[in-house]
């Protein structure tokens, strides 16, 4: 049965045109075109578009159009090996989250500086977190971080809270917050100074990361109805 690219738009809440973008972009196979040069869509076509329709929210677009390429050109290890990528990320990303809750399940509790002055310099500090001194100067013109000054040296230096923050930071960072994200992330442990003020924004992550677990499930369920939608078509 033919389909016009209304048809297969109406079922997403799409444009017509963005049907025709998506074939052009290689998401959908080739349209057949009738005598008087009209796109005419299939049901492999309309598999298609819904296979790529529930992979975005899990891969994101750039990911789900290379998935549905390689397919439509015949190269599905090629999707395979795209969807593993994604789902070594996600499995990275739970990693970064239980290193963050353990990071702050072992913060040692706040200081005052007339209980311990002490500070650490920047080169040091930098080796210390696994970074360079370049990054924290960037975090501090963010605003996460503002150090002291040697009053001798002239030379950054940070003191124990600070550095407590900052290892907070790295592994928000990692975890692929941005620089606006985690300063105020450290703002709110900085003012409540207990790590618990940190769980409204951990339990959000973790519904972040199993909203996304279930996204590529059940991306994969269309894409394997893709798939064995045109393995059919070639028998």
């Amino acid at each position: 049965m033919a389909l016009r690219p209304i048809d297969l738009a109406r079922e997403h809440g799409l444009s017509t045109q963005a049907v025709r973008n998506y074939e052009e972009a290689g998401v959908l196979p080739p349209a057949d075109r009738s005598p008087h040069g009209y796109r005419q869509y299939g049901e492999r076509h309309a598999v298609a578009l819904r296979a790529f329709m529930a992979l975005l929210p899990g891969h994101g677009h750039r990911a789900a159009t290379a998935i549905l390429c390689a397919v439509n050109t015949g190269q599905p290890d090629e999707a395979l090996r795209l969807i593993d990528e994604s789902h070594a990320r996600l499995a990275e990303d739970r990693h970064t989250l239980d290193a963050v809750r353990t990071a702050l399940a072992h913060l040692p509790p706040a200081q005052s500086a007339a209980t311990n002055p002490e500070f650490i310099h920047i080169g040091p500090l930098a080796h210390r977190l696994g970074l360079r001194p370049a990054t924290l100067r960037a975090w501090e013109r963010a605003g996460l971080i503002t150090p002291s000054r040697d009053t001798r040296t002239g030379y950054r230096t940070y003191t124990p809270n600070q550095v407590r923050e900052l290892l907070v930071a790295e592994q928000l960072r990692r975890g692929g917050h941005g620089l606006a994200r985690t300063a105020e992330i450290l703002h709110r442990l900085r003012t409540a100074g207990h790590p618990d003020a940190l769980r409204p924004t951990l339990a959000a992550w973790q519904d972040r990361l199993t909203a996304r677990g279930r996204a590529l499930l059940s991306g994969a369920a269309a894409l394997h109805a893709y798939l064995n939608h045109r393995t059919d078509e070639q028998l």
